[in-house]
């Protein structure tokens, strides 16, 4: 009998664990690949972002960069969801309620200058004392995007343009 207990408590426990890696494949089912870049938003499942507009449409992207882009395009539809990333879990939580973390040691997502989102305050206190950075509210965030966006844009030409050049060179020598 006792062993029975074990069993069923390891269940539950394994069942609590690995909710939220089931909650997250959802949102990424829906839209695998950023509709941007292209990227793996499993991959990027700590800075994807999911947007729900009004009219039951929604767009699914790797980063707050690629975010608002879709944002700008999409400027006659009402979001009625914004979802980001949890850095540290990758549960989805609601973009304008998260704490988030600009700059920093880590490298950010489609962009030069990071912004993280956390479900909570301690979590974006914990990585700015290991990875530096600032407290930031989603707007604040936002701001920052749109803010980096020309030389975010130019160093993802520039990266795409030589990883082309890399690639022809690579065809040339076959």
């Amino acid at each position: 009998m006792k062993r029975l207990i074990w069993i069923f408590a390891a269940l539950i426990a394994i069942a609590t664990f690995c909710a939220p890696a089931f909650a997250a494949a959802e949102d990424v089912t829906k839209a695998p690949s950023c509709k941007y870049c292209g990227m793996n938003r499993e991959k990027f499942a700590h800075s994807r972002m999911l947007i729900d507009y009004d009219d039951g449409s929604f767009s699914g992207t790797c980063s707050i960069h690629c975010a608002a882009t879709e944002l700008s395009n999409a400027i006659d539809k009402d979001p009625v969801a914004i979802k980001v990333g949890d850095y540290n879990t990758k549960e989805l939580i609601d973009a304008e309620k998260a704490t988030w973390v600009i700059g920093g040691d880590v490298s950010g997502v489609m962009t030069s200058r990071p912004k993280w989102a956390f479900a909570n305050k301690a979590d974006a206190d914990a990585f700015i004392s290991a990875s530096k950075g600032s407290i930031a509210n989603f707007e604040a965030a936002m701001d920052a995007a749109y803010a980096d966006m020309d030389d975010d844009t130019k160093a993802i030409r520039a990266r795409r343009k030589a990883k082309r050049m890399k690639a022809a060179e690579e065809q040339k020598g076959k």
